[in-house]
């Protein structure tokens, strides 16, 4: 029995699904570039530059929320919730 290339394809696009990659990533590179970011902060803190350790807090805080809400995939809600704020 020979398989066309369209249906080899379509065999192939039914086996491949991102969930393995999203999970590995949610256990692994997230922690691990939390940990990153707080071995900068403290050097930068311990250079006696305080008030850039504040700055680049504040940039990461929110850059973290961003990467959450990406992860948890709940950004039509957060977003229809922010805009709720603003349009009462």
């Amino acid at each position: 029995m020979m398989i066309g290339p369209e249906a080899l394809v379509a065999l192939v696009a039914q086996a491949v699904s991102s969930g393995p990659l999203q999970q590995w990533i949610q256990d692994n590179v997230v922690p691990l570039i939390l940990l990153g970011i707080a071995i900068i902060l403290l050097w930068i803190g311990g250079r006696g530059d305080n008030a850039g350790v504040a700055r680049r807090s504040v940039g990461l805080i929110i850059g973290l929320v961003a990467l959450g809400i990406a992860v948890s995939g709940n950004g039509p809600e957060i977003g229809s919730f922010l805009a709720s704020l603003l349009t009462g």
